[in-house]
């Protein structure tokens, strides 16, 4: 039985490079959510005016990996506390959210974003949106495993390198 869950932690390319490496995660697919414009292209959401986020689909099977883990893995590997911006991307379209209409899994999240305020989490608290699942529109094919594609770019190795690195360092446990 696959599940599916919509995240948005900043650039896509650079989430899409995290949740690809671990066990479980069947397919983890680009693209956009949570805006008003039908067909959204990338143009379109970079102007910050669709009201959409730039996040990926992950296919998971929760026998190999359970809820709980990818959504702390979400958290510790983006910013969460910083609204609508993540380094040096900033706009709407980079906010952290969380896309679900499902009430256990609003729950569990809920629960572990109180968890991580109360351990001090980056000494911040956690701004992340849980917003109702929404249309997803797919991202054009050449933002499709960018990091793989790309790592000699220079965004991969100054941004989403050091994500994959800390990814793992801190859960060598969980890659496949």
């Amino acid at each position: 039985m696959k599940k599916k869950i919509i995240l948005g932690g900043g650039c896509f390319w650079c989430t899409e490079a995290i949740f690809k490496k671990l066990k479980g995660v069947e397919d983890v697919v680009p693209g956009y959510t949570g805006g008003s414009l039908k067909n959204p292209s990338y143009k379109d959401i970079c102007t910050g005016l669709t009201g959409h986020a730039e996040v990926i689909k992950i296919s998971y099977n929760p026998n190999t990996i359970d809820f709980k883990t990818i959504i702390d893995v979400f958290f510790q590997t983006h910013d969460p506390t910083t609204l609508n911006r993540q380094g040096n991307d900033v706009g709407s379209q980079y906010r952290s959210s969380i896309f679900t209409s499902d009430p256990v899994e609003k729950k569990l999240i809920k629960e572990r974003i109180a968890y991580y305020n109360e351990n001090k989490f980056l000494n911040r608290k956690i701004v992340t949106k849980i917003e109702p699942e929404n249309i997803f529109y797919e991202a054009e094919d050449y933002h499709h495993n960018y990091f793989q594609l790309n790592k000699q770019a220079p965004y991969c190795k100054m941004v989403i390198s050091p994500k994959v690195q800390k990814l793992i360092k801190n859960h060598s446990d969980l890659l496949g």
